[in-house]
């Protein structure tokens, strides 16, 4: 779910991982799903990602 967010929003592995700053290596087992995020993690890192989208739309 978050990769999918990630890349609607245009960031890479390594310009989200620094932005939320999270170890790449986590965010590539996140993307293949390896690893998920503690759920509130995953909806908060969600609501930012939508809130840069809607910034970057208009």
């Amino acid at each position: 779910m978050i990769k999918d967010v990630r890349k609607s929003v245009g960031l890479t592995q390594k310009q989200f991982s620094a932005l939320f700053e999270i170890p790449i290596d986590v965010v590539k087992s996140w993307d293949s799903g390896r690893r998920k995020p503690p759920e509130w993690a995953e909806k908060l890192i969600i609501e930012k990602l939508n809130s840069i989208k809607e910034t970057t739309s208009q």
